[in-house]
């Protein structure tokens, strides 16, 4: 069913991701209604409404949906309880559940034919010890819940460390995988419509500082221009098996025997904030026109190439100075109490 412009669609969470998609769904004559546990954030300034509610109030998250047309979320912590069952939400809820569980993601993806890291669960320190057994050391630990931006996370170069690794995370349920040898990080950025139609940009080659995004550039070239497609194979697969509508990330590490999965976001991404200016449909746009049944745009470059760096914490005072550049667009997200770690927008050039 197509939602016409001049409808309102519906955003879980208000942060720099929501404002963006608000930016792109007034550019295509939609009018947006933020809910989010805060009483403010990015996405406010841009948004028609605000509601304040918290993801788990059933009955808040259902009056909201009674007040939009269509509902779609810019983060993947959002309670699946609260939007279970409700009509038109996209992604659905179950591309939400297996996203939310790094163990449920990487089984899912594992039974699709796809390639993720050796991996192991892990609810008690003597679940740990096997698994090092099993998936050996170096490895990762992660919880399976909530983790991002390297949080959630600890190192074991060695067995003699698991103690202190689980104490680390918490001892919350985890994941334990296995540190694969790479080249490069990159993801596939794909957007599936109510048909299942799909559009993929270039593949994002992303170096990361501190577990945190710090610059993505496109088109690959080297590895990762020889794994996009093999990359981009195991995403449509993931797409359709979920009857997924809407913009899907992917994150792959390139190694040497061929793509390993990472993990997946069901929503638009922060290696795709390079689309606003350097594809001819951005991310966010993709996404509203998936989500409201309009046909999907070009996701074919506009010049040579891009690249997106983020502005983390006090980067974003350069702004002055990002302005001086001709080629930079500089995007702010409106944040204030810049801090270590903290995305406060980012900049693209376009080649």
């Amino acid at each position: 069913m197509t939602i016409p412009p001049g409808s309102t669609v519906g955003i879980l969470g208000g942060g720099q991701l929501g404002r963006m998609l608000a930016i792109a769904a007034a550019n295509l004559g939609y009018r947006t209604h933020i809910y989010a546990p805060g009483t403010s954030g990015p996405a406010m300034e841009v948004a028609a409404r605000w509601t304040h509610g918290h993801y788990g109030d059933a009955d808040a998250v259902r009056a909201f949906a009674n007040q939009v047309d269509v509902i779609t979320y810019e983060f993947e912590n959002v309670d699946v309880s609260g939007i279970a069952g409700l009509p038109g939400v996209h992604p659905n809820a179950r591309a939400l559940e297996v996203a939310q569980d790094r163990v449920t993601e990487k089984s899912f993806v594992e039974a699709l034919g796809g390639r993720p890291a050796p991996f192991w669960p892990v609810d008690s320190l003597a679940d740990l010890a096997e698994g090092l057994r099993i998936v050996g050391a170096p490895a990762i630990l992660k919880t399976r819940r909530m983790g991002y931006d390297g949080k959630g996370q600890a190192r074991i170069l060695d067995p003699e460390r698991a103690a202190a690794a689980w104490a680390a995370v918490g001892e919350a349920p985890s994941v334990l995988e296995a540190m694969v040898g790479f080249e490069a990080e990159f993801s596939i950025l794909l957007a599936r419509g109510l048909e299942g139609e799909i559009a993929v940009w270039d593949a994002a080659t992303n170096e990361h500082e501190d577990g945190i995004l710090a610059r993505s550039t496109v088109p690959p070239g080297g590895i990762v221009a020889r794994q996009a497609a093999a990359a981009t194979d195991q995403a449509r697969r993931i797409a359709d098996a979920l009857g997924y509508v809407g913009v899907l990330a992917c994150e792959f590490f390139a190694a040497p025997d061929g793509p390993v999965f990472n993990e997946m976001a069901p929503r638009v991404h922060n290696s795709g904030h390079w689309t606003i200016e350097g594809a001819v449909t951005s991310q966010f746009e993709n996404h509203i026109r998936a989500i409201c049944g309009l046909p999907l745009g070009s996701t074919a470059l506009v010049g040579r190439g891009a690249e997106m760096r983020n502005l983390i914490g006090t980067q974003a005072d350069r702004w002055a100075e990002i302005l001086r550049d001709d080629r930079a667009h500089l995007h702010l997200y409106g944040k204030s109490g810049a801090r270590p770690g903290r995305k406060m927008g980012h900049v693209t050039r376009v080649l």
